[in-house]
Order: structure tokens, then C-alpha cells, then sequence
């Protein structure tokens, strides 16, 4: 197995560090199981330290680790990469409307962490009906929202 990381380019790691650990549930520290290398080798880099500024781990350590890089420049251009949140956990046996209220519920929360909503769209194909808010962390990197 490899074990990977998501990097982060970010002028303020700190703030995007806290952003997305209420946005995903993650945490500061990493965690004590599973017992994997990759846990120890950050368990030992924090050293004394209580909590990591500028990294984050899944609680249960199946999700990869974020970490948020300082670099000096702004984002320029739509990002090439980036998160789908999904607060319905896909369930398409839920019907249209309902999923747009979760989805609604969790973009509101997201918007008093400091995110902004760029658009929303909606298919209404009985096929395949679907609903995303595009929106914007508070450094301006884009992630939806389903």
C-alpha cells in the first residue's frame, strides 16, 4: 500500500487548517490506529508539540493526511484538483428535494466557517437527478458541495 497526503498551497495555513478540519471532520493530531508508519512517522514529527498548525488527519485513519503548504503567491486560476464533500453520503434512494435540503443545510454551515457559494446546479432528469454548490474556502480554492 502507498500511503499519500493531500498538499495544499495556502498564504495562511493556519486559518485553511481550521476551515477544513470543521468542513471535514479531521484533526490536528494523528491518530493511534490503525498503526500504520505513516501515523508514527507524524506521531514522532510532533514530538511535544499538542497539536499540528498546519496538518490534518482523519480521526479514524482511513482518509489521507492534508497538509497545508505556506507559499508566497495568491492563487491564480481555477484549481486543477479538488474536494467533493458529500453530506447526502450519495444516497440516491433519498429523493431530489431532500438531498437539497442537506446539501443546503451543510452550504450554510460551511458560509459561517468562512466559504463562499459560486454557483449552484441542478438536474432534474428522473434518470439521473442531481444538485452541487460550487463554493470557495476563505483562501478561494474551489470544492463542492452534493
Amino acid at each position: 500500500m502507498t500511503f499519500w497526503q493531500l498538499t495544499i498551497d495556502a498564504n495562511d495555513p493556519r486559518l485553511l487548517a481550521r476551515f477544513w478540519a470543521q468542513a471535514l471532520g479531521y484533526r490536528p493530531v494523528p491518530p493511534e490506529a490503525p498503526r500504520t508508519t505513516w501515523h508514527a512517522h507524524h506521531r514522532a514529527r510532533l514530538g511535544d508539540d499538542a497539536a499540528f498548525e498546519d496538518r490534518l488527519f482523519d480521526p479514524a485513519g482511513l482518509g489521507p493526511p492534508l497538509w497545508f503548504q505556506e507559499v508566497p503567491e495568491r492563487k491564480a486560476g481555477k484549481n486543477r484538483l479538488h474536494l467533493d464533500l458529500y453530506p447526502t453520503g450519495r444516497d440516491d434512494a433519498l429523493p431530489l428535494e431532500a438531498r437539497i435540503g442537506i446539501v443546503e443545510a451543510r452550504v450554510a454551515e460551511l458560509v459561517g466557517l468562512g466559504a463562499g457559494v459560486a454557483s449552484r446546479a441542478r438536474g432534474d432528469d428522473p434518470e439521473d437527478p442531481f444538485y452541487y454548490v460550487v463554493m470557495h474556502d476563505p483562501e478561494g480554492n474551489e470544492f463542492c458541495v452534493s
